[in-house]
């Protein structure tokens, strides 16, 4: 896959050879030299990944990745560190900072490709939830700062996926304080969904790989973070994981402030995928229900009846729509108020929403006019569901205003039935408020069918 690459080193030498390996695999990259214009250009250009050199004067990689991931605009983009040093404390240090990986120089070229590929595909999913996060902010249904608020989540569920006894102990001692653990041979560990795996490529009574492989290609695991544990002495292990799909390696003997720090990096990336997600699914549920009775809206009905129309057309299924409207409702919200006047709204759907089929749509249209999409349902047993609606709502008083009033409450109904080669989800609707009408010319709290004409 092709990404964008920000390379940011203040040895022009340095930046030379990592564009010629990164273009050669036709990734675009960009250059930056300090840490400041570097924190401009990623702002500016959004890149897919940024390769940031430890060692620059002024700014050093470290304070320049810790500015990255303090800012909204630039946290989602993965960051990885590539140093001269190799000691444990300045893996720790770059992790904590934000860092997402590390490489070492002399880079290998075939690290450097894997791990880029790795990251940038990781990238392209965090985009796509971000924009239509951000569009669905624009629009007024998304809530950004409660999807922010719901990143910050506390204990993680932890997977351990290894044979050895003593290596599964040591990486659940140092995670225990932090998250739950749980170690693949526990009874009931298949029942836990858990936020991350951690899986050993050195097993010797299960294949590491397959167990990746499975985890990728399974729809409910799908997305879920893996960690390897590998060993630098085997190299090809640690690409052949990435490959697959696992999203970070740790190489044995394991570290335990190396792993804590990348733990936290890998749930916390999950977790902000995990709620933009949630977010974007509310928003759909938004998008097609009115917030005041919970019901469908209209625009989601008419997206449902058009198709249901179109097959009943065609031979199909028959099809059934009624359309109430409450009788003398602006006489409620002027006597009462427009508190009592949604309280009334509110019951209402409720009592609809409670005599009508699994397989109906139950709809407010706007106002105190609702609907109800019938499949497979003829006009005769529309007007039947009608009147049971229609008593439902007459037999019993409406108790509003914190049950400080008791209303009687009555309803108008009108039904219509698909017909015809010729019938549109327009020309039914218009049938079914025509009957509506008619019920509330004939004296309303009524239920009154009306059947399509035939030309002669």
């Amino acid at each position: 896959m092709s990404a964008r690459v920000l390379v940011v080193d203040d040895i022009e030498a340095n930046v030379r050879l990592l564009e010629a390996r990164l273009s050669a695999e036709y990734f675009d990259v960009i250059s930056a030299s300090r840490g400041e214009p570097a924190l401009a250009m990623a702002r500016e250009a959004n890149p897919d990944v940024i390769l940031l050199d430890v060692m620059m004067p002024g700014m050093d990689g470290f304070e320049v990745c810790r500015r990255l991931k303090a800012d909204r605009a630039t946290s989602h983009i993965p960051v990885v560190l590539v140093t001269a040093l190799d000691g444990r404390e300045d893996r720790v240090r770059g992790l904590e900072a934000g860092a997402d990986d590390f490489l070492t120089k002399p880079i290998n070229d075939i690290h450097l490709i894997a791990r880029v590929k790795s990251l940038a595909r990781l990238k392209v999913v965090s985009d796509e939830l971000r924009a239509r996060e951000a569009s669905g902010a624009r629009l007024g249904v998304l809530d950004q700062e409660k999807s922010n608020e719901a990143r910050r989540e506390a204990r993680a569920d932890i997977l351990v996926v290894d044979d050895n006894p003593r290596q599964s102990a040591r990486v659940r001692i140092a995670l225990t304080p932090d998250h739950r653990v749980a170690l693949y041979n526990e009874a009931g560990d298949a029942r836990v969904g858990p936020d991350l795996l951690i899986v050993s490529l050195f097993a010797r009574t299960f294949d590491g790989f397959r167990v990746i492989a499975k985890m990728r290609s399974a729809q409910p695991t799908r997305h879920l973070p893996v960690l390897a544990i590998t060993d630098p002495g085997v190299p090809e292990r640690t690409l052949r994981a990435l490959e697959l799909g696992a999203h970070d390696v740790i190489d044995q003997p394991i570290d335990e402030e190396e792993l804590r720090a990348r733990v936290r990096t890998l749930v916390k990336r999950k977790r902000g995928i995990d709620a933009l997600r949630a977010t974007l699914d509310a928003g759909l549920e938004m998008a097609v229900t009115d917030q005041l009775t919970g019901l469908f809206n209209r625009r989601f009905l008419m997206t449902q009846i058009e198709p249901l129309v179109l097959r009943a057309s065609c031979g199909g299924e028959p099809l059934a729509v009624m359309i109430a409207d409450i009788d003398h409702f602006k006489k409620i919200n002027d006597t009462y108020g427009h508190d009592v006047g949604d309280d009334v709204l509110r019951e209402f759907a409720a009592r609809m929403a409670s005599n009508v089929r699994p397989s109906d749509f139950a709809c407010r249209m706007g106002g105190e006019e609702f609907a109800v999409v019938m499949p497979n349902t003829s006009g005769d047993v529309g007007c039947l569901a009608g009147e049971r609606l229609r008593r439902q709502i007459a037999g019993a008083p409406f108790i509003v205003a914190h049950g400080a009033e008791r209303l009687d409450v009555t309803v108008s109904i009108g039904v219509a039935a698909s017909a015809g080669a010729d019938e549109t989800a327009e020309s039914l609707l218009k049938r079914a408020d025509e009957a509506l009408y008619q019920a509330k010319r004939g004296g309303r709290n009524r239920v009154v069918g009306k059947a399509a004409t035939r030309a002669a």
